[in-house]
């Protein structure tokens, strides 16, 4: 990053949202987006944790350039200047690092894959509230309780009410949260109910590269969600001169949740070649109704799906895409947000993201994608033991913390 001018270009971008004259000592924004890339590299979700841990290391506090007398930032600064810094200066840091990788071939532009995942929200379903009349959950089964018979009801009888009572179900329609307007109530991964963002992830799958990473409504399919994903991935590409265009599109692969006649219809013959997973037909005939367009538009990317190329890009899918957000939202601390405001998650998202994209780049460079895997590679002893009829080679290697061992024992068959 040094190498590449990155304080330099951030000083620039992030110049207008500074005072011309001198206050009171502020944080660099290049310090800023350094923090939040040891918060992904390190699995750091808060941004105490993650001031906590630059003022604990020594090498995060040479990696921050602070000298020994300088104080590390405390996380209301890194609150404040993600406040006074725009959305649109985030994106071009992903965008600086995008152009990174690209400069170095980590991003072809020429297969695409889609697919999207859940982030718990800043907010708990218990503070619930009606958009009608603002009732709270447990108002509105207090009375329901009462007007059954129950004059003061207990915190069992209320749960024993809302387990048994028929209809019952969580419309964003009907409820809205007060601590985050921006977030959606929606069934996490894991099958469990909470308020919730959907990340959506747009990766070259020749290199594993991110090229787009929005934040959607929770509540939104993965049909709804496509078109914004594809216009950011397209914007990105063109800044780096790779542009999906008519003579030259680029694949499209993601799994059936992306299938619809309208969809691709409105991608036929564009910048986008689809190569979508297409749901188990119901029994019968496909009914078009004339619509030959979608008609056609379907059996082309059936066609495309089925060749070997295709499969071959679907098992490429189903491998980098998911590896891409157990990086980002298990390993790098985004599964659950602290922040609230879909804007203001989405700030922090893409500087994990930038995160991820840089150890493509590192892993390709010194062939560790982090820090802490590039210190452990350095902690390996090789030791070899010859006698007249055995060779014995043994590997002994730091991994996480723990020491780890290979033998390997050589003897010549008996003639």
């Amino acid at each position: 990053m040094s190498d590449a001018n990155f304080d330099a270009f951030v000083e620039e971008v992030c110049k207008p949202f500074y005072a011309a004259t001198m206050g009171a000592p502020s944080l660099p924004p290049g310090r800023y987006f350094r923090m939040h890339m040891v918060g992904y590299f390190e699995g750091i979700d808060s941004e105490r944790g993650i001031a906590w841990r630059c003022a604990d290391s020594f090498s995060l506090r040479d990696f921050l350039r602070l000298s020994n007398s300088e104080k590390t930032p405390d996380h209301s600064w890194l609150s404040k200047t993600r406040a006074r810094l725009s959305h649109e200066a985030h994106e071009k840091i992903f965008d600086w690092v995008l152009k990174l990788i690209a400069e170095r071939g980590l991003v072809k532009g020429e297969r695409i894959g889609v697919d999207g995942s859940t982030m718990e929200a800043n907010a708990a379903l218990r503070t619930i509230l009606r958009r009608d009349n603002g009732e709270t959950y447990r108002a509105m089964l207090t009375r329901m309780a009462k007007e059954s018979g129950i004059e003061t009801p207990s915190a069992e009888d209320l749960a024993r009410l809302d387990r048994k009572r028929k209809g019952k179900k969580l419309s964003n329609d009907d409820w809205r949260s007060p601590t985050d307007p921006d977030a959606r109530i929606a069934r996490m991964k894991n099958g469990t109910t909470h308020l919730a963002y959907k990340p959506e992830h747009a990766v070259d799958l020749d290199t594993g590269a991110i090229v787009a990473a929005p934040i959607h409504p929770a509540d939104e399919g993965d049909v709804a969600t496509l078109p914004a994903t594809l216009k950011a991935a397209a914007e990105n590409l063109a800044d780096i001169n790779l542009a999906p265009t008519r003579e030259s599109p680029c694949e499209l692969i993601a799994d059936k949740g992306y299938h619809s006649r309208d969809g691709l219809k409105d991608l036929d013959d564009g910048v986008w070649k689809t190569r979508i997973a297409e749901p188990k037909p119901a029994k019968g005939y496909l009914r078009w109704h004339g619509d030959e367009a979608a008609r056609d538009a379907v059996y082309a990317n059936r066609a495309r799906l089925k060749s070997g190329v295709g499969r071959k890009a679907m098992r490429r899918r189903g491998e980098l895409v998911e590896r891409s957000f157990a990086h980002v939202l298990d390993r790098g601390g985004m599964r659950r947000a602290w922040l609230r405001g879909r804007e203001n998650v989405h700030k922090r998202y893409l500087i994990h993201v930038a995160g991820f994209n840089l150890g493509l780049l590192m892993r390709a460079l010194f062939g560790a994608g982090a820090p802490r895997q590039a210190s452990d590679a350095k902690n390996a002893l090789l030791f070899v033991y010859q006698a007249d009829e055995t060779f014995v080679f043994a590997i002994m290697a730091a991994v996480e913390g723990k020491w780890a061992c290979c033998l390997t024992i050589l003897k010549p068959e008996p003639n």
